[in-house]
């Protein structure tokens, strides 16, 4: 049983029920999947902009109330607090122009708030051994800094869920280190944009809120979707046969 019949030249265009319905169904899938993936790009790419300009805004202060992440998220804020060397931590396998090396997380005691801010203080090399874990520098005192709000469960480098080795980490588990400290977090990590004596680079990528990666998948499900019509097409043209050729449609 067919669909249709359609003859052109000496090919026959004769799809059949059971295998048109399944590759409707995969390409109503495959696209609907790609469409998604679109307006999740134009999303993002909309909350790119909002962040772009948010950059441009007069910085949020940090006082003693709780955050709310969303509405800080990618903005300059700043807060006025003292460093807690105790809980410094540092993320290991940090590259900077081909050198490895280590971000140092310190949290700031917030000056009158019960919340504590984890500052992501800079990038620090490795030096001449491993062995020797490098201890930058932490500014005494009350001091005031600023620095950009991003999201700290974002893991921009996964190495897999190794222990912890000493202050040495290969990634920032936030809920872990909340835990670990004792500290009660805002729900932020900055970073720290503004100078100190510390020895520290602070050369921070732009941040990035994932567009291109939508945009590959919705490039990837369109393809597929094509790659199906094409496929239909193709396994319901036939060749006449020779008899066929004399035979009037």
């Amino acid at each position: 049983m067919h669909l249709t019949r359609l003859r052109i030249g000496r090919w026959v265009f004769a799809p059949t029920p059971w295998p048109t319905l399944a590759a409707l169904f995969f390409f109503v899938l495959t696209l609907s999947l790609g469409n998604w993936q679109s307006e999740r790009a134009e999303f993002k790419r909309a909350l790119q902009a909002r962040y772009d300009e948010a950059m441009h805004e007069p910085p949020v202060h940090v006082g003693r109330d709780r955050l709310d992440r969303d509405s800080v998220l990618y903005r300059r804020v700043e807060a006025e607090g003292t460093f807690d060397d105790a809980h410094t931590i540092l993320l290991d396998n940090r590259v900077l122009d081909g050198v490895a090396g280590y971000h140092v997380l310190t949290p700031l005691r917030v000056s009158g708030s019960p919340y504590a801010l984890l500052v992501n203080r800079g990038w620090v090399g490795v030096g001449p051994s491993r062995a020797q874990v490098p201890l930058p520098p932490v500014p005494a005192g009350t001091v005031r800094l600023e620095g950009i709000a991003v999201d700290p469960r974002t893991r921009y480098l996964e190495l897999g869920e190794a222990a912890p080795q000493g202050r040495v980490w290969q990634n920032l588990d936030f809920e872990r280190y909340a835990a670990g400290t004792g500290l009660d977090l805002q729900p932020v990590l900055v970073l720290q944009t503004s100078d100190a004596a510390d020895g520290l680079a602070r050369r921070w990528p732009r941040p990035d809120t994932g567009v291109d990666t939508h945009v590959g998948y919705a490039l990837q499900w369109y393809s597929l979707a094509t790659t199906l019509v094409v496929l239909w097409l193709i396994m319901n043209t036939k060749r006449c046969r020779p008899r066929d050729e004399t035979t009037t449609p």
